[in-house]
């Protein structure tokens, strides 16, 4: 959550280790599954190379968890979280972690909010306190709340003058329409405003429950000590949170939607609907989309729309993939007098490989740099740590990591041409630009 990192540095020892980390070669990732006396299930990947331990935590429900008329309430007591627990103020919680040499950060997302702790074994216990009163006990005290509701309005006013941000508000709004996710996790000015310390400790007895928490745990640590410091960190939670909301009904009828804003370049995003993890064809999905904008030079969009046109610095495309929603995006930006062809060569290439396909060469390629990229994510205790908790929100087995090369390698031609017919939508390609592009005037709903 932007606003809730924290400015204050790594303390030494622990920057150290976490750069260690970082740099150790890994063979494989073993995950062990460890139920704690409380029933809380946590993934932990035991190793006692340096004496480090990375926590995660997830709460599923995030954003999504605001009631319509409190948008941005979750975001707001994420940040305050770190700002006093129990009987420290925030300058007090700071300087107790600092001396234990102790890394907190709290997040705000659509459909959790996340906790990463980093610790020394030595003061896993004194750690495990500090956590435990920042989650539980919050003090919420009115100087810190109006410290940080003027952080947030700052970035949703800076948010009001950034054409990606209006494009990406602006796409969601029409998406999403009244579903939470058709609102920024931000809330907006007037909402931010109007929420009140009661409005904030209703969002924190919505997100922190035990029936919606997922726990990861990487380095130095047992599945006994780790079962023990889950339930002293999370025992005293409620069973249970507030329901979490129905799936999104999807809005993308085609055409384009232009928003006016002075500026040079007009910024735009599209969208169709997208495709669910636990489809059978979204690996080949996955690999399909990498080949038509999946972020390298090599993708079919950055040739046709850069290389070979000049009409952009890039353009990129992205299955998102929400608890309540499965949607295929993409982003582009280029001159006021250029963005109508730079749309005009996306939808072209959209039609013509659902028509005719990939190559075998495209697909090579792909597999190629997906199976070679994927290793380097697993480069410390803490990125592997967010990985194993991400996994147990989208009900991944455990032996997912050791498998995902071989499920790419898998997809063959056919496949991923078979699939570009069946989910390529290109009647359903909704464009939002943001600027005041020549040629091109609202065409959609």
């Amino acid at each position: 959550m932007i606003q809730a990192i924290s400015g204050r540095c790594l303390a030494p020892a622990l920057a150290v280790l976490l750069c260690l980390a970082g740099v150790a070669a890994r063979a494989g990732v073993d995950i062990q599954e460890v139920e704690s006396p409380a029933g809380v299930s946590t993934w932990l990947v035991e190793d006692h190379t340096l004496p480090f331990v990375a926590l995660e935590l997830r709460f599923r429900g995030g954003a999504s968890l605001d009631q319509p008329d409190k948008r941005g309430a979750v975001n707001l007591m994420t940040g305050l979280l770190e700002e006093g627990a129990a009987d420290m103020d925030a300058r007090a919680f700071a300087r107790a972690s600092d001396e234990i040499g102790a890394e907190f950060n709290y997040d705000t997302g659509r459909d959790a909010v996340s906790v990463s702790a980093r610790f020394l074994s030595e003061t896993r216990d004194r750690a495990t306190q500090l956590l435990r009163a920042s989650i539980v006990e919050p003090r919420f005290a009115p100087a810190a709340i109006e410290r940080v509701r003027a952080q947030v309005l700052s970035v949703i006013r800076s948010n009001l003058k950034d054409p990606d941000k209006i494009a990406r508000n602006t796409l969601s709004k029409m998406i999403y329409g009244s579903h939470p996710y058709g609102s920024s996790k931000l809330g907006t000015i007037e909402s931010v405003i109007a929420l009140t310390r009661d409005d904030i400790l209703a969002a924190h007895r919505a997100v922190f429950a035990r029936d919606r928490v997922y726990v990861s745990a990487v380095g130095d640590i047992t599945p006994d000590q780790l079962s023990k410091l889950v339930d002293d960190l999370l025992g005293t939670l409620p069973a249970k949170g507030t329901p979490l909301p129905e799936r999104a009904t999807l809005n993308l009828p085609g055409g384009v939607r232009v928003v006016d804003f002075d500026t040079p370049q007009s910024t735009a995003l599209f969208a169709q609907p997208g495709i669910s993890r636990d489809d059978p064809d979204f690996f080949a999905a996955y690999v399909l989309n990498h080949i038509i904008g999946g972020g390298t030079f090599s993708s079919r969009l950055m040739t046709e729309v850069r290389e070979k046109r000049g009409l952009t610095y890039g353009v990129y495309s992205y299955l998102a993939n929400h608890d309540d929603a499965d949607v295929w995006i993409g982003s582009v930006a280029s001159a006021n007098d250029r963005i109508a062809k730079a749309i005009k060569v996306i939808r072209a290439q959209w039609s013509r490989v659902r028509a005719e396909g990939v190559t075998q060469a495209e697909l090579d390629a792909a597999k190629t740099y997906l199976t070679g990229a994927y290793p380097l994510r697993f480069d410390g205790n803490g990125p592997i740590a967010n990985i194993l908790a991400g996994m147990q929100m989208r009900k991944m087995p455990r032996d997912y990591i050791a498998r995902r090369n071989d499920l790419i390698e898998a997809v063959t031609l056919a496949d991923v041409n078979r699939v570009a017919k069946r989910l390529m939508a290109p009647e359903k390609l909704t464009f939002v630009v943001v600027g005041r592009p020549d040629g091109i005037a609202t065409s959609t709903n």
